[in-house]
């Protein structure tokens, strides 16, 4: 039989009360003169077998316990009895002296033998102990309230958390005793008396509701306690009243609470690699859950990316990044970062000087510290009605501020290499970008956002001989460092590539070699196969070369996005450029692609940043890419600024962006002069006269002797050594440039030749007469350029391209 059952079918009479237990009279000489009906069923003998015997037939003196003596028998006690058929039996048995009255005849009773079952009566007293127990030992709190919800019994443990004796609150409804209390589990009522109500009405028990409020005796903390109500009713089903139990569970609670308050901090703080929203989220957790009100101050190096400062032994600089109050509210104003000064002898000072924590009863301040260098503090401020913090808050304000140290030196961390890669891209990138007289030029570049880190996108214009441009944009694959500084490589060398006049399809052709060498050699420096996560394979780049006497704009990609031509009447198309593999994977070929270029059509490079976006494929960006460009009249400044906004609103998300918009122009007629010659000596002289005349057209006469002596010398070494029509150009752009093409695709070498050589000096006059020359090759054979700069007061310079 389980306590349930014991409880419900107790007697609190007992086996032995006489009313019900079988009982023998017996004089003073042991006799049995009485004898109950109880006693026969139990015994078995009839009234007039047993009546005038002797208490030794029914309790042999050789049988009895030893705890039961003759002169002892009393309360309680195990008797062995013998039964009518002979067999013994243990009983449990008691002795109660009878009063003595006045000596009338017959045997006078002296005492009562009051017998029951052994098993009976220790069941009897189980129950009673249970009772008991539940009464006085109880750790429990039990409340009995009546049907009018008033207090009629309660155990030793409610009394305790009640605080007040028993005759002071019996009697009165539980709503008097808690009257602030509420219950916090959420689907019941909130009152005590509603609780009640409810279980009296519908029968049905409630179980473990978390009640909250402060002990009658004590207005201090609030309490939590676990309540549970079920309904009394007797045998015959009356409602008698509800009993309540309650378990006083606040150091659960708190506890409880606090561990919630650990897992809300590990989801929420550290959630972006950003000091300040990092600083913002440890004060959102902990208020108004556990403080009143929060500050958090990090040192300004810290802010910064560097390594945590003290400055010397001097108090560091703090700058104070968040700060929340219960009074605010969740939605309170924004908050700007400013500079903050303890004074001596406040906590925050005291904190900043021992490197540990201070305390008062109702401020913490806790440093933040990153492999036990203080980064900053963090202060904790309680008000009422919330009560001082105790060593387990104490303890928790520490792991919170733990926590949130670790998220934030991530986010230094973070925040250090983000600006070292930023500005070693942005130091790799352009800074200014000189217009040159072939085309105009606007362009934008956007950095991916922080989580991402910085990419290695890339663009550049390169002058180029002949008053040609080259156009580049490129994508490495990946952020941060190692992104930016391929990146800068790559710039590099396809800019002293460039410089070599090689055609598009070559320059990538080389430049992919370059890729692929560097990939192997650090694979093989650390040891491992290439992979694709390698920084220096997956390039992508678009390479272009325009030509304003010719028009003609010769470009070749590696793996990126062709670009966008728009014609001067606005209509926009992206030329079927064969696409070519990425740079750095090797084994296929590049190719180029021709076009012819009307002045003033727009040409548009950029990287896959500025179109593709997760809710948007490419065909989509492009769509809106050309529909922006068909606004080509428009300054390509405006244009840059309006293809921006309408692909990238809300800034880049994952990846850089680049643009480069060039409209362009062609050279004037009258800066061209070109002439045809046959491969003869005859020709040296000749090249000389029209070379000189056209100057003096132009009023560049003071370039004549250097120009002459130029042509003369190409000339001579191109009849001595080349074949076919020789041709003579000269360009009047920002400089004045000279050319002299052949048909042989030797190179020219610049040498120093001895005091008895007839020859090989042409080429070392040459470069002492000009800044700048070099070679370019073509199809059909070579081209030998020189650049000489204008005289200080020319004034006939010419108009910019048309």
């Amino acid at each position: 039989m389980n306590a349930w059952n014991a409880a419900e079918s107790a007697d609190f009479r007992g086996p032995l009360d006489v009313a019900r237990a079988a009982t023998a009279v017996l004089d003073a000489q042991d006799l049995i003169i009485g004898w109950s009906p109880a006693a026969q069923r139990l015994l078995g003998y009839l009234p007039e077998e047993i009546v005038g015997q002797p208490l030794e037939r029914l309790v042999p003196p050789a049988v009895r316990t030893k705890d039961a003596p003759d002169d002892a028998l009393s309360g309680g006690r195990e008797l062995t009895v013998r039964h009518r058929n002979g067999r013994l039996v243990r009983m449990a048995a008691a002795f109660c002296p009878l009063a003595k009255v006045s000596a009338g005849p017959g045997p006078q009773p002296a005492r009562v033998l009051v017998a029951a079952e052994l098993e009976a009566h220790r069941m009897w007293e189980a129950r009673q102990a249970m009772l008991h127990g539940l009464a006085t030992r109880s750790p429990v709190g039990l409340g009995i309230y009546d049907t009018d919800l008033r207090l009629t019994w309660a155990n030793s443990a409610y009394i305790r958390e009640v605080g007040l004796p028993l005759r002071e609150f019996l009697g009165a409804r539980a709503d008097e005793l808690y009257p602030d209390g509420t219950f916090v589990t959420e689907g019941y009522p909130r009152t005590l008396d509603a609780v009640m109500h409810h279980v009296i009405d519908t029968g049905e028990p409630i179980l473990d509701l978390h009640f909250v409020g402060q002990q009658p005796s004590d207005p201090g903390p609030d309490h939590v306690w676990s309540c549970s109500y079920y309904r009394l009713q007797d045998t015959h089903g009356q409602v008698l009243g509800v009993c309540e139990d309650a378990f006083d569970i606040t150091g659960r609670y708190q506890a409880q609470r606090r561990l919630n308050l650990l897992v809300e901090a590990g989801a929420r703080i550290g959630t972006t690699l950003d000091m300040t929203a990092t600083a913002r989220e440890i004060s959102e957790v902990a208020v108004p859950e556990f403080a009143t009100a929060v500050t958090v101050d990090l040192m300004q190096s810290v802010l910064n990316g560097d390594e945590p400062d003290p400055a010397g032994g001097a108090l560091p600089t703090l700058v104070r990044v968040a700060t929340r109050s219960a009074e605010e509210g969740p939605d309170g104003a924004p908050y700007s970062p400013h500079r903050v000064e303890y004074p001596p002898g406040s906590l925050q000072y005291r904190s900043l000087s021992s490197g540990g924590m201070v305390r008062e009863e109702n401020t913490i301040v806790v440093p933040l510290r990153a492999g036990g260098t203080p980064m900053g503090l963090v202060t904790f401020r309680r008000s009422a009605p919330m009560t001082p913090f105790d060593r387990g808050e104490i303890e928790l304000a520490d792991e919170l501020v733990t926590r949130t140290a670790v998220c934030l030196d991530n986010a230094r961390r973070f925040t250090r290499e983000h600006t070292a890669a930023l500005t070693l891209q942005r130091d790799l990138l352009p800074q200014h970008l000189a217009s040159p007289s072939a085309v105009d030029l606007a362009y934008r570049y956007l950095p991916s956002d922080d989580r991402a880190g910085v990419g290695g996108d890339w663009f550049d214009v390169i002058g180029l001989s002949g008053t040609r441009v080259g156009l580049v944009v490129g994508d490495v694959v990946g952020h941060g460092l190692q992104a930016a500084a391929t990146m800068g490589r790559l710039r590099t060398t396809v800019r002293a590539l460039a410089r070599l006049d090689l055609a598009p399809d070559e320059l990538l052709g080389r430049l992919d070699d370059l890729v692929e060498q560097t990939a192997e050699e650090q694979a093989a420096t650390v040891g491992t196969d290439l992979g694709t996560d390698d920084a220096a394979t997956g390039v992508t780049c678009l390479y272009a070369v325009y030509d304003p006497v010719s028009r003609r704009c010769t470009m070749a990609r590696a793996g990126h996005l062709p670009p966008a031509v728009v014609d001067p009447e606005g209509g926009v198309s992206f030329p079927d450029l064969p696409a070519g593999p990425p740079l750095g994977l090797g084994g296929l070929p590049f190719e180029s692609l021709e076009l012819e270029l009307p002045v003033g059509s727009l040409l548009a490079l950029f990287t896959n940043g500025l179109v593709e976006a997760r809710n948007r494929d490419v065909d989509e960006g492009l769509r809106i890419l050309g529909g922006v460009l068909g606004e080509h009249r428009r300054p390509l400044d405006d244009l840059c600024d309006h293809a921006l906004a309408e692909l990238l609103p809300d800034g880049p998300a994952t990846d850089d962006s680049a643009l480069l918009l060039v409209r362009t122009r062609e050279l004037d007629a009258r800066q061209v002069a070109a002439w045809e010659l046959p491969a003869e000596p005859a020709a040296v002289g000749k090249a000389r006269e029209l070379a000189t005349e056209q100057l003096r057209e132009w009023g560049l006469a003071e370039l004549s002797y250097a120009t002459e002596l130029v042509v003369s010398e190409l000339f001579t070494n191109a009849v001595r050594h080349a074949s076919g029509p020789l041709h003579l150009r000269l360009l009047r752009d920002r400089t004045l440039l000279t050319e002299v093409s052949d048909t042989a695709h030797t190179s020219p070498h610049l040498r120093h030749s001895a005091s008895d050589d007839e020859g090989g000096r042409g080429l070392f006059i040459v470069a002492q007469l000009v800044p700048r020359w070099g070679t370019r090759y073509t199809p059909y054979g070579k081209t030998i350029w020189t650049e000489q700069a204008f005289p200080p007061r020319y004034s006939g310079a010419p108009r910019p391209a048309r």
